[in-house]
């Protein structure tokens, strides 16, 4: 396929990307009529003075109306909002930011490291789940926390109502190194022959299905190393194969963003946007945000099914499958697509890290490799129910 961003493109691989098609995409401008509600443009992001257009939330048209922009600059404009001020009172992200401390200061001193993406381990320090802990360390704080309209309309605007709040801290000291540019959550996370099996409508689908955002706790000037981000590269469709190759990872390079963000300023970008967080080269500044990956409601299956349950009930019968060869493997693969959980999240990535990669093991993956190895029914009944433990919040 000579020309992955065609809309016929079926099918995304890593050799046929042209990294030309992504420059041209990225020489676009956001231009100021698009964006009446910002308070100005910056390296062509829309900056939004939050002050002024708290209270315009207020109301349901002109909130429409905001969101309906915020929409538009993140689907087919540079894909990047900042708003400015997002928290008119700071004070709640000191107290929340203490609390993160002793979480991270805890949690080092009874546990090994846990593995990062996209980043070596110990390169930073994580507190997984910050939502959760957060509300079951200080609820009060944790209320007024995320008693923030901004967040939500920017939420709202992505994702449509009843989406789903994740979030991780991510603490990096003086002279952390940068990440490699990336995309994110969902087929971000996946391995490069993962994802050449998704369809190329799948790979449009992504990014509709999360939004990626950051809460500053610090100021944050350039040296600390804010968010580096590539303006318009969520419009280039095969950018979840082609992110991996080092001349597109070169023109990220030449090309990225960064802008300064003051505490309680938050970031919103499409998962699609090719992005990486900065070296922290500063002198003391330690910088830390909260990273937000707010889920649609709809990524959910229709009923609750016990899948951990049904790998018990068929596993052995799979065993004597591969084995006498009743079964060919294709036919072995199609039942348990219908069995088991294909995908590893959602986890507590606090006891199930993406070590070796950039997820954990499925369900799915497991029962594959449990029947190639032969594992007996005693033993992998055993595994599952570790699996189901590490996953549990």
């Amino acid at each position: 396929m000579k020309n992955q961003t065609q809309s016929q493109a079926t099918y995304f691989d890593t050799d046929g990307c042209n990294v030309a098609d992504l420059e041209d995409i990225i020489d676009q401008m956001q231009t100021r009529d698009a964006v009446p509600y910002a308070s100005e443009l910056q390296k062509n992001v829309p900056l939004y003075d939050m002050a002024k257009l708290r209270p315009l939330l207020e109301n349901p048209n002109t909130r429409r109306a905001i969101m309906g922009e915020w929409a538009q600059v993140l689907l087919s404009g540079a894909g990047i909002i900042v708003l400015k001020q997002a928290y008119a009172d700071t004070a709640v992200l000191d107290e929340a930011t203490t609390i993160f401390e002793s979480i991270i200061a805890a949690e080092k001193a009874t546990a090994a490291q846990g593995a990062d993406h996209f980043a070596a381990a110990g390169a930073n320090d994580r507190v997984w789940n910050s939502l959760q802990k957060l509300c079951a360390y200080a609820p009060e704080t944790f209320l007024r926390y995320f008693a923030n309209t901004s967040i939500a309309a920017a939420s709202e605007a992505w994702l449509g109502p009843n989406y789903q709040m994740t979030a991780q801290v991510n603490l990096v000291y003086p002279g952390g190194a940068a990440q490699q540019a990336h995309r994110d959550y969902h087929l971000g996370f996946q391995t490069e022959e993962e994802i050449a099996k998704y369809p190329a409508h799948a790979h449009d689908l992504s990014p509709l299905l999360t939004l990626q955002g950051a809460i500053a706790h610090c100021n944050m000037p350039l040296e600390c190393g804010p968010t580096k981000l590539l303006p318009f590269s969520q419009q280039y469709r095969a950018g979840y194969s082609a992110w991996r190759r080092e001349d597109f990872r070169a023109l990220f390079e030449d090309r990225y963003i960064q802008l300064p963000l003051a505490k309680g300023d938050a970031l919103f970008f499409n998962p699609a946007v090719f992005h990486a967080a900065g070296a922290n080269t500063s002198s003391g500044i330690h910088r830390m945000a909260n990273l937000m990956q707010v889920g649609s409601a709809m990524g959910r299956v229709l009923e609750a099914v016990d899948r951990k349950a049904m790998c018990k009930q068929i596993y052995s019968h799979a065993l004597k499958a591969h084995q006498s060869g009743s079964l060919t493997p294709s036919e072995l693969r199609a039942a348990i697509g219908a069995t088991a959980e294909g995908y590893p999240f959602p986890t507590s990535l606090d006891r199930d890290p993406p070590v070796g990669g950039l997820a954990p093991e499925s369900q799915q993956a497991y029962v594959l490799r449990a029947l190639g190895e032969e594992v007996s029914e005693t033993d992998f009944n055993a595994h599952l129910d570790m699996m189901t433990e590490k996953q549990r919040a």
